[in-house]
């Protein structure tokens, strides 16, 4: 299998395995001169067809993973309900008007 062929399989794979909507958390970023702090959740938007995951960061910022260089995990379904127990809980806050 040449490399071409590898990068394509790989590609597929993570697309499988990381679809648009999955929610992940950072561990560390590989050698990015502005990388995102370790911590840091987002939304899968796309697989690009070399396998870089692109991001959309809970802090507003869009940039991709790369497997192979990035350290980050899948949210686990008991992480996502939390998620959206506190996101509830944030709307049926009191509005405080001035």
């Amino acid at each position: 299998m040449n490399s071409f062929e590898r990068d394509r399989q790989k590609a597929k794979m993570y697309k499988e395995m990381y679809p648009a909507g999955t929610r992940i958390e950072l561990i560390s970023m590989g050698n990015d001169p502005h990388p995102i702090d370790g911590g840091t959740r987002g939304t899968v938007d796309y697989v690009d067809d070399i396998g870089q995951i692109g991001m959309k960061w809970d802090n507003g910022r869009s940039l991709s993973l790369i497997p192979s260089e990035d350290s980050f995990r899948k949210l686990t379904p008991e992480e996502i309900d939390a998620e959206r127990d506190e996101l509830s809980q944030d709307d049926d806050a009191p509005v405080q008007t001035m």
